[in-house]
This record gives C-alpha cells, structure tokens and sequence, in this order.
C-alpha cells in the first residue's frame, strides 16, 4: 500500500500511545505524499514504526484514526465494525435487533429508534447511524467518511435485511465541515447532498419510544430526526410527572411533553421557537393521549417565556426541561454559550414552583461537565435558591463511548432541585 504517509514528531507519540482516535496538526512533523482531504494515510513515528491509519483531514484534526492494528482498511474490516455495532444493540436488547435469548430487555419491546452507529465509540470516527423502525439515517462528520457512503449502505443492506430494513437516508449536508466538502466536490467525482441511497423514499416514519408514538421527519427534522440521545432521561421524566405541571423548554417536537403525559402529567407545556416542531408536537400529543390532552404548544423564545411564566400568578411549574441547542458550538464561543446557559438557568430556577425538579442538559462539546457544574452553581447563586443536585445525566446506553476517547461524552445534564 503506497498511502501517504504523517510522520509524528519526536515526543508527540503519547497521544498515539493512549490510542486516542484524533491526530492533531501540532503532532505531525511531516507530510510524505499529498494527500487530499478524506484519503487513508498511514501513520508514522519519527523512528519509522507504523502506528495508525486514518482519514486524512486538511484542518486542526489533521487525522481521524481507523484502526491501530491494522493498516488494510477494506470491505472485511468495515463489515466487522458494522457488525460489532449492530451487535452491541442486540446485546442491549433493542427491539428490532434483539431476540428471545436472557439477556433480552423487556422494557425495550416498546423501543424501535436508536442510534446504531456512534463514531468514535463504535470506533467509525465521523460515521454516526440512527435506527428509525426500518429507515437507516447516514450522517458522516468526516469527508472521508462520506466517501465510503455507497460501500458502507451496501454493507448495512446485507447487514440488515433480516432485521427488516426499509430504506437508508443520506443526511450529512449540515455536519460536513463546508470548506472541506467544497474542496472535495471540486477535485473529485464526488456529490455531497442530502439522499435517499436505498430502498423507500419516505420522508416520515412512525416510531415507538418507550411505548410513546411519534412521527419522526429525518429529511426536514433536526440532527438525523430526532434527539435519540435522551430516551433514558425522558423516561426519567416520565417516572416523576405523575400530577405535577410541567414546562419542556427547547421542546422541539414533544419528546420529553410525551413521556411527561404518559407518567400521568397533569399538565404540560411544550415550548419552542419552530413553528413547525411545535405543530408536529401537538400532532404527536393527539396521536398518543387524544385532542383533549393536557397540553399546550407555545412557540415562543424560550429566556422571554420563562420571564412572563414568572410575572403570571398561578403559573409556576413543578418540573422544568431545558434542553437547548449547543449554544457552545466550539471553544471560541465557549464563554458567549456558558453565559446563554447560566441565563436560562437562572429564569428556570427563579420561576419554578419551590422543591421544583428541573432537568438541564448541554449537548455542547465543547462545555466540559466541570464548566457545565460550576455554571449551574452561577445560575444557583445568582437566583438566591438552594439547589441539590439529584442525578447526573448522560445520554443513552446506545451512545457508548470509547475509553480511549472522553470528548464523546458530549451530553451533559443535571437534574436539580430547587428550593426557596
């Protein structure tokens, strides 16, 4: 294999050593051959030994590494990896992969969306795969990785058919570094769009979360349709709603509202700025509980309602969710997105009803959970309320994480109570 190869500078070997899966520009020497943005490299010590092969990248991360054990990157070696992943969904018992055997989790028969394929902790760096009752949504971080698309769907058709795959869907426009991805679109044959690749083209599926129906739209919807990071939080939720009021913040299209009603809710509103996630909320509320259920959508931006809640006399809520967008996309804006955060925190615990619970995430990457804490404890301080921290919470199970790779907890939460 005559790949191009990155050589390592002297003492720069320790993160290779740890088996991180990212090279960073700083550690490399040197360049031999040229490279284009998404090719194999292997990589070299100064002294000459192979250490890893990746996908080159012409940015900070100048390396996304595939594999440290081997340097042959061919259709057995993704096979296998696709293969463990689906694997350890069945191994976790998720409904359309598991089967009748002891290890099978009973409360998952009522589960058939879930993150199949997740990067570096499926170790697939830029490949991230969402399970939707049938339909396969594809979303590459990497070019790279985009480019192995038509190989990898074909391997996922013989992979699974026999778990009743309807179609796969291409949607990595919004998550593909753009200058990179014009740069490949100019110097190669290669089309970079938002596409069915097989079977069905259906732009929305009917799914089942913890026994809570919804329809999920993965060519219009955000991320690949849906947040399916948060299942075991909103069930969460769920077990502690039963007759208390309940504000789901940045409600997109009613997960948390869903799972709020079915724990029996007495009553809940669901806020967001999208028009069309509320309307698709509401539609998703009548599906499940009927017209007549206990709930309002309210588009609206989110730090003004949370104002208004709290002027109005007999409007305070028992539960509060804040799960926003990444207000944090990267380290630059890391202290503009830490203060967004402390402020919705702040209104949500001067307007909740006292010993209120109130769930807080940050999807921010970039927002360590020491930053995330000691902004809750801003937030606390500046409200002049007596906070406990209940539970930390991560995303869910099938979101593993590798050892090698702690950046991939990127959800943080914290559910808190709030006291006068």
């Amino acid at each position: 294999m005559n790949r191009p190869r990155l050589i390592i500078a002297p003492g720069k070997e320790k993160a290779l050593q740890r088996r991180h899966p990212w090279i960073f520009s700083g550690a490399v020497h040197r360049i031999e051959g040229n490279p284009a943005e998404g090719d194999l490299v292997d990589v070299y010590t100064a002294d000459g030994t192979w250490v890893a092969t990746g996908h080159f990248q012409n940015d900070s991360i100048i390396c996304k590494v595939l594999s440290f054990d081997t340097p042959v990157i061919d259709n057995t070696f993704f096979r296998s990896r696709l293969q463990s992943a689906i694997n350890f969904r069945r191994r976790m018992g998720f409904v359309d992969f598991c089967d009748d055997s002891e290890f099978k989790n009973q409360d998952s028969k009522q589960t058939n969306v879930f993150r199949l394929v997740n990067g570096e902790g499926d170790n697939l760096p830029g490949l991230i795969c969402d399970w939707y009752a049938g339909t396969l949504v594809m979303q590459a971080h990497s070019v790279g990785m985009h480019r192995l698309f038509p190989q990898l769907a074909e391997l996922f058709v013989e992979l699974l058919s026999p778990y009743g795959l309807l179609s796969i869907y291409d949607k990595s426009c919004a998550t593909l570094p753009q200058s990179n991805a014009k740069a490949i679109t100019q110097s190669r044959d290669h089309t970079i769009s938002n596409a069915f690749l097989w079977g069905e083209e259906v732009e929305e599926r009917e799914v089942c979360e913890n026994g809570c129906r919804m329809m999920i739209n993965f060519v219009e919807g955000q991320k690949t349709g849906f947040f399916v990071d948060q299942r075991e939080n909103r069930q969460l939720v769920g077990s502690l709603a039963k007759g208390h009021r309940v504000l789901n913040c940045f409600g997109y299209t009613g997960g948390f509202s869903l799972a709020a009603l079915r724990g029996g809710a007495g009553y809940v509103e669901t806020v967001d700025i999208s028009k069309r996630a509320i309307e698709l909320c509401n539609r998703n509320v009548e599906m499940n509980f009927g017209a007549e259920a206990s709930h309002r959508g309210v588009v609206a931006d989110v730090l003004q309602y949370i104002q208004t809640i709290r002027q109005s006399s007999g409007q305070s809520f028992d539960i509060i969710i804040l799960d926003p967008p990444a207000f944090a996309k990267n380290h630059r804006t890391l202290q503009q997105g830490l203060k967004g955060y402390r402020n919705i925190n702040q209104r949500a615990m001067e307007s909740i009803a006292p010993g209120g619970l109130l769930f807080t995430f940050s999807c921010s990457q970039a927002v360590s959970p020491d930053d995330f804490q000691t902004m809750v404890f801003s937030a606390a301080a500046a409200a002049r309320k007596q906070v406990r921290i209940v539970r930390h919470l991560p995303h869910a199970a099938d979101h593993p994480v590798s050892i090698y790779h702690p950046e991939g907890f990127y959800l943080k939460g914290l559910l808190l109570q709030v006291e006068e």
